[in-house]
């Protein structure tokens, strides 16, 4: 198969989780996504991602992770990350690099601070260490849109957050078909990992990350802001900091060098 792309499961407690992985380098890379992973997990889209993700695949063989399928009420940033822990366990992954984005990069921190073992080079990109006004007042706006089972508002109002008015003009257009495509059967998993946003606060143990990091964040995000990754890197001895001036959140998706950057970081 293309970029030897394959969709998988791995058996973790009571339940399972869903990934991809691509790749034919011999080192292991973590990919953990953000909150729309409590929308749609990774199920079925091991081409896309790999297609999307194609620059890591000569050097690495790449995992990107759902969070667990069966994910309980009350679940937290940290018992994600010790999940996280138990599925590249079963699949005999050691010191990988790890790439957190956004909700992903809050899980990527408890990964790093109490299973250093698993993690060899660490990415954080526009996330954040605990919760601030912004967050806290655009994740409620989700979650308050979520209960109300308004899957075209939220979209609408994510896009409107995250990318960069630029990009917003090109695909506005598409927002008629928004509340059309992907909506999940219920939210219930999107609110419980919505809540451990807004109660994660990892701050004062990003002392105990020894591994080499690298923060990126977007000077214009408007859902963490550009603060929380400067607050993180000022934690992490062994960090870098990279800002994306003129781009948000969706500096993962908007930089056309973001991918790139990050390979040459974990090639170091």
């Amino acid at each position: 198969m293309l970029l030897n792309a394959k969709n998988a499961t791995v058996r973790i407690g009571g339940t399972d989780m869903d990934y991809i992985s691509f790749g034919r380098g011999n080192n292991p890379l973590v990919m953990l996504p953000g909150l729309g992973d409590g929308l749609t997990t990774v199920k079925g889209m091991a081409f896309p991602l790999a297609v999307s993700y194609r620059l890591f695949a000569k050097d690495y063989q790449v995992f990107i992770f759902s969070r667990k399928n069966g994910l309980e009420r009350g679940s937290t940033t940290r018992t994600m990350a010790r999940d996280q822990a138990e599925a590249m366990k079963a699949l005999g992954i050691r010191k990988a690099g790890v790439i957190g984005i956004s909700q992903g990069g809050m899980i990527a921190q408890y990964l790093a601070i109490d299973y250093p073992e698993f993690v060899g080079r660490l990415v954080l990109a526009v996330t954040a260490a605990k919760p601030n006004r912004s967050m806290q007042s655009i994740v409620n706006k989700w979650i308050g849109l979520a209960k109300r089972g308004d899957y075209r508002h939220l979209m609408i109002h994510t896009a409107e957050k995250s990318y960069s008015e630029t990009y917003l003009k090109k695909y506005r257009f598409f927002y008629p078909v928004l509340g059309k495509i992907g909506k999940p059967e219920n939210f219930s998993r999107f609110l419980i990992q919505a809540n451990s946003c807004l109660n994660h606060n990892a701050y004062w143990e990003l002392g105990k990350i020894s591994c080499p990091t690298l923060v990126i964040g977007g000077a214009r995000d408007r859902i963490v802001g550009c603060n929380a990754s400067k607050e993180i890197a000022s934690q992490i001895k062994n960090s870098e900091l990279f800002i994306y001036e003129g781009l948000g959140h969706a500096s993962y998706e908007e930089a056309s060098d973001f991918n790139k950057r990050i390979l040459k970081y974990l090639a170091k």
